[in-house]
């Protein structure tokens, strides 16, 4: 993670790992409406996985002072971070000092313009069941016969990808209130007692899919500084861009059945 290493003693400005504020949730839009054919395999998937943690820091008392002094709006989580963890505290006595530091060039923000969902985005399995030789109903049911490994991604080629991605999932998720996660797997074996019913004279085909979501927006990037005069202190965000950008985020846990038959 990037840190600020800067200290300038004489004039008092100084740099110290900080305990950051405890997290807090944002609000959240109303939930999208989950089909019937979509159903959670949280406790049947065979494959544990890991519960992707969202990046959702409280800023500061002194990263909200500073963030208040630009028009432009931070919400990268790094970059909230990075404030969080330090302490700038120029001393009464300097006058006339003046510094400015430079921080980088950073994403800063990301703009949401469209969240759709997939619901078949990926297919992962099917099962199938032959009942044209037989004389009464047989039941299919989901069963996963390999394992599956499902991941989204960007659109497109962006600066500090990584910081983009945590954002976009950020939004994405208040908007649908879905379990998100650039990769997912389902496991070998994994289950589900929905019952379909095959009649004689029947093949039935039961095709199972991990759904996703479809973010679409607009990235602001911009080179930070602190800027110190004096015993004052500001962030200065300098040529600042726009760049378009969407991503595909599979829903972690989740198929969605797609049923039919043939004579």
């Amino acid at each position: 993670m990037r840190k600020l290493g800067i200290m300038i003693a004489c004039f008092g400005l100084l740099l110290w790992p900080d305990q950051a504020f405890s997290a807090e949730k944002a609000k959240q839009s109303e939930r999208v409406s989950i089909p019937n054919s979509t159903v959670s395999i949280s406790k049947e998937n065979t494959y544990p996985n890991a519960t992707q943690d969202l990046p959702d820091l409280q800023p500061s008392e002194l990263t909200r002072e500073m963030f208040s002094t630009t028009k432009i709006k931070i919400e990268n989580p790094e970059l909230i971070r990075l404030f969080n963890e330090s302490h700038i505290s120029p001393t009464k006595t300097a006058i006339g000092y003046r510094a400015s530091i430079y921080l980088g060039q950073w994403p800063l923000n990301y703009e949401s313009a469209e969240t759709n969902v997939n619901w078949e985005y990926h297919k992962v399995n099917v099962n199938q069941l032959n009942n044209r030789g037989g004389t009464a109903i047989q039941q299919l049911r989901f069963v996963q016969e390999n394992e599956q490994k499902v991941s989204g991604g960007l659109t497109a080629k962006v600066e500090n990808s990584d910081d983009v991605q945590k954002m976009m999932m950020i939004k994405a998720s208040e908007k649908t209130h879905l379990p998100l996660s650039f990769t997912t797997v389902i496991g070998r074996g994994t289950k589900k007692e929905n019952v379909y019913n095959i009649p004689p004279k029947k093949v039935g085909y039961l095709s199972s899919y991990v759904p996703a979501v479809n973010e679409k927006g607009r990235v602001t990037y911009g080179e930070v500084y602190i800027n110190l005069k004096g015993n004052k202190k500001s962030i200065e965000v300098r040529n600042v861009t726009h760049q378009g950008i969407g991503a595909w985020i599979p829903v972690q846990d989740y198929i969605t059945f797609r049923f039919n038959m043939t004579n």
